[in-house]
């Protein structure tokens, strides 16, 4: 495992030297506070790369970590349940259900996924009754759901108040105008088990490159396995986790509604440590159902229409995908070359 108090340049990955990409980092009491250098190097951020830290580690930030924490809990309690109790809630909608493994196609040619996952979402958890697994769907836990929700939400909402400020958008325009909390949305948080898996001998492989459907998207995670490819890059490159920080990326529907000056975020998910389970918690912060915006092939289409379409994407087949336009998987961003790594895969070392 690499080191927690010193992050390295590079790791070695799957046979080869893979560099580690080094982000700015936002803090969130400064952005709540609006402070203007901080909204000049958040609008920097989503303008140049489309990603960041969130620092927490403050009075403001810091129950968002307790949350995470006591989320991760009831995540090893739903995801250690056999099979067929996770089975039975099943995928009600594309952003409410469970997804076991190999649903989709995985990080490397000829494989499938390597992670499974459990979804619920901002609306559903509003509900009297809301439909959720049996075996989490005690007081606690929905109390812990709703927490890691209700927090993961004010989260995106500060930065989308702090990007409206920072580029100078008033009234209507302002971005959390589109997301407001009364309307429909397919905003979701989605909790991710990877398995063990090796790249040269298994079948189930990671998570595949792609950019987020999403405005914004929360990710907790204290293990390795994050890549993503800034734009301009040539190759994947891995993201150290830090304690007390979330990874922020921004996705399809921010970059549309920004007029493509903000860029989505390519990334995917790769086993690090061969051994180990991988968790993660992503919120997705998406805009209101019938928000319009033109996406990369100047089509006019809603943000409903524009999840649906694309999650119908993530389950096409790889003949399928291949034939797609790269503008819906990738969300319109472009990539210098092919990054294709090859099978030899050796022992993982950190430098």
């Amino acid at each position: 495992m690499a080191p927690s108090t010193e992050i390295p340049k590079s790791v070695e990955w799957n046979g080869k030297e893979v560099p580690v990409y080094d982000m700015q980092t936002i803090d969130f009491s400064a952005l709540l506070s609006q402070e203007p250098a901080e909204l000049e190097k958040l609008v920097r951020c989503c303008q140049d790369e489309g990603f960041f830290y969130l620092n927490l580690n403050n009075i403001d930030g810091r129950r968002f970590v307790d949350d995470n924490e006591e989320l991760l809990k009831l995540m090893h309690k739903f995801f250690d349940s056999p099979l067929e109790a996770k089975n039975e809630y099943g995928l009600i909608t594309p952003h409410l259900g469970y997804e076991p493994i190999g649903s989709r196609n995985g990080v490397l040619e000829n494989t499938r996924d390597g992670y499974e996952m459990v979804k619920v979402s901002r609306d559903e958890i509003q509900r009297e009754s809301p439909h959720i697994p049996s075996n989490i769907k005690n007081s606690a836990d929905l109390k812990t759901l709703e927490n890691s929700i209700a927090a993961n939400n004010i989260i995106g909402k500060a930065i989308l108040s702090g990007l409206s400020t920072g580029v100078g958008l008033t009234g209507k325009k302002r971005f959390e105008n589109l997301h407001r909390n009364h309307r429909p949305s397919t905003s979701t948080l989605a909790m991710m088990h990877y398995i063990p898996s090796n790249p040269v001998k298994d079948d189930h492989v990671g998570h595949q490159k792609h950019t987020d459907i999403s405005s914004l998207t929360v990710l907790f995670t204290q293990q390795w396995g994050l890549q993503v490819r800034p734009p301009g890059s040539k190759e994947f490159g891995f993201i150290a986790p830090k304690p007390g920080m979330a990874i922020i990326n921004v996705g399809d529907s921010l970059r549309f509604a920004s007029e493509h000056i903000f860029q989505s975020c390519i990334h995917r998910v790769v086993p690090y440590d061969y051994s180990e389970h991988r968790y993660s918690v992503a919120y997705f912060l998406r805009a209101e159902d019938d928000t319009l915006f033109q996406d990369s092939e100047n089509r006019w289409i809603t943000s409903r229409e524009w999840h649906d379409e694309k999650f119908m994407a993530f389950l096409a087949s790889p003949a399928d995908q291949a034939n797609a336009p790269s503008s819906l998987l990738l969300g319109g961003m472009q990539e210098e070359e092919s990054d294709v790594y090859g099978a030899q895969a050796e022992p993982i070392a950190v430098n």
